[in-house]
This record gives C-alpha cells, structure tokens and sequence, in this order.
C-alpha cells in the first residue's frame, strides 16, 4: 500500500516535471518564431512585422513556387527558395524595410526595426 503511494507521488513528480521543461521549451520556440515569415500563397505571413535591432528574420517558402525575398533598397535578395526553404537576414540597424518578392513584386511586407 505504501509502495503505490510512493509510486504514484513518484510518477506525479516525474510528469510534473516533465511538462514543465516542455512548456520551457514551448516559450523558447515561440520568441525565436516570432521573427519567422511564411510565405504562403503567394503572400508574406504577416505582412507587417517589428523586431529589435540585432534580430534576425527568417522567411520559409511554403508555397509549391518559387519565391525571391528583396529588400527594397537592394540592402539583400536571397536567391530562389523552393517549397520549404529558407532565408535569414540579420537586422542590424532601426529603420522600415519595405520588402517584396522578387519573382511576384505584388507580395509584399514590412519589417519595422526598432
């Protein structure tokens, strides 16, 4: 009888702290996905996004065509991204970047640095 108390309290303590370190894991996930884009049909995903200076914005195509990722200014262009490739730039300064793809210039985004 002993026994399967300890147990129990055991295997509580066991998935108490186990879902702990997954919702730790969880929170790390969504601050690093928060400087994600998507592109996805034929659209940047979200169009508007603002990060701090020395963030890097990562773009995923998740469209079966493929799509060019072009600062405004020409400051980047990433080449041609396929279904699910990405493209990574590091923002190192404040200012708004108006951004649009380089294959379909209708898709457009913002990123705003602080």
């Amino acid at each position: 009888m002993i026994r399967n108390t300890i147990r129990k309290a055991c295997i509580v303590s066991l998935g108490s702290v186990m879902l702990m370190a997954g919702l730790a894991n969880f929170s790390v996930a969504q601050a690093q996905a928060s400087n994600a884009v998507a592109i996805k049909n034929f659209m940047f995903t979200p169009m508007s996004l603002t990060v701090k200076a020395g963030s890097t914005v990562t773009w995923k195509n998740l469209d079966g065509e493929p799509h060019v990722v072009v600062s405004d200014t020409g400051l980047f262009r990433s080449g041609a991204l396929d279904q699910n490739d990405t493209f990574q730039y590091k923002f190192d300064k404040p200012g708004v970047y108006k951004i649009f793809c380089g294959i379909h210039p209708n898709m457009k985004e913002t990123i705003t640095v602080q």
